[in-house]
């Protein structure tokens, strides 16, 4: 799946955390900023401030055209018949521009905290995803129900998850991943599969204050995610790049940074390595602050809008 204007995400989007802490109205002006700047999706994770399906209507209320995409919704926060009729709902409100992204990587043997809040866990990973997906086809529809069906994808890193997300859904959504695991997941899932990769970067000219915001950025990662450093333990990162501090090899595995150029670079590798669809997600010194400068100028250098379609293609030097 090579033809952006199948997907109908184009190249390049944004993936963005910062939306959870801002007020409706601002995130509404933003979200229609990045659909007149030329993106073709706006992805957005769920952690710990406005859940997904909220998210989801405020992001599509505000905008036209642009596909708006859960990366993830939580699948250890809502039952599979909640998940159900909301996709529902959001795909018949909004014909073709939703797009379900579930992940919930807290489903090993533990009972995690959010804020203080115990989520159980929900069993082996793999198993407890083809469960969740099970039960919410088997949801009854008591309303309308959207034709064609909103696209589903999973946060696949590992094989057994990703033959999962190419067997039953529309792809996968691989996030904190380097270029070889997009050249691995094209492999594992085949030609047909969708495959939306997030990429962080940091757009700072200044190298060593940008490596600062980017080892900050694969430190939290490593250190508290366990399925992340099990994946980059996958693909030959050991003990010296992830204990003690990241390695710079591993910090720049991860991260673009630099100029435009730079993370041009790195998204058109994505590309090139078999991804549909890279979604960037900028990270900055204060994780909380809307990057609005850096969409704007990352705009310019990684999109090009297309006359004939609602789809971008990456800039070409």
């Amino acid at each position: 799946m090579t033809d952006d204007a199948r997907t109908g995400l184009g190249r390049v989007g944004i993936w963005t955390f910062a939306y959870e802490g801002q007020p409706a109205g601002r995130v509404r002006e933003s979200a229609a900023e990045l659909e007149e700047l030329g993106y073709g999706a706006i992805w957005y994770g769920e952690a710990f401030g406005r859940d997904t399906v909220g998210q989801a209507w405020l992001l599509l209320s505000a905008t036209r055209r642009i596909t708006v995409a859960s990366g993830i919704a939580n699948i250890a926060f809502r039952d599979p018949i909640a998940t159900a009729n909301a996709t529902r709902t959001l795909g018949e409100a909004f014909p073709g521009r939703y797009l379900l992204g579930l992940g919930g990587h807290r489903v090993d043997d533990t009972v995690h905290l959010v804020d203080g809040y115990p989520v159980p866990a929900r069993g082996r990973a793999v198993a407890t995803m083809r469960a969740y997906l099970d039960a919410m086809d088997a949801t009854p529809a008591h309303g309308p129900v959207p034709e064609p069906a909103p696209r589903r994808v999973l946060a696949a890193l590992g094989p057994k998850m990703l033959h999962l997300a190419a067997e039953r859904t529309w792809g996968a959504h691989p996030y904190f991943v380097p270029v070889e695991h997009t050249s691995q997941a094209r492999t594992i899932m085949g030609p047909d599969a969708f495959l939306g990769v997030e990429q962080a970067v940091v757009l700072d000219t200044d190298l060593g204050r940008a490596r600062e915001v980017a080892t900050e950025h694969v430190a939290g990662y490593v250190a508290m995610a366990p399925h992340q450093q099990a994946n980059v333990r996958r693909l030959g990162f050991g003990d010296e790049d992830i204990t003690g501090g990241p390695s710079r090899r591993l910090v720049d595995a991860i991260v673009a940074y630099g100029d435009t150029e730079a993370i041009r670079r790195r998204v058109q590798e994505h590309l090139d390595a078999g991804a549909d669809h890279v979604c960037v997600q900028v990270l900055t010194a204060d994780p909380t602050a809307l990057p609005e400068r850096e969409w704007r100028e990352l705009a310019a250098a990684l999109v090009v809008p297309s006359p004939s379609r609602n789809s971008h293609e990456p800039a070409r030097g």
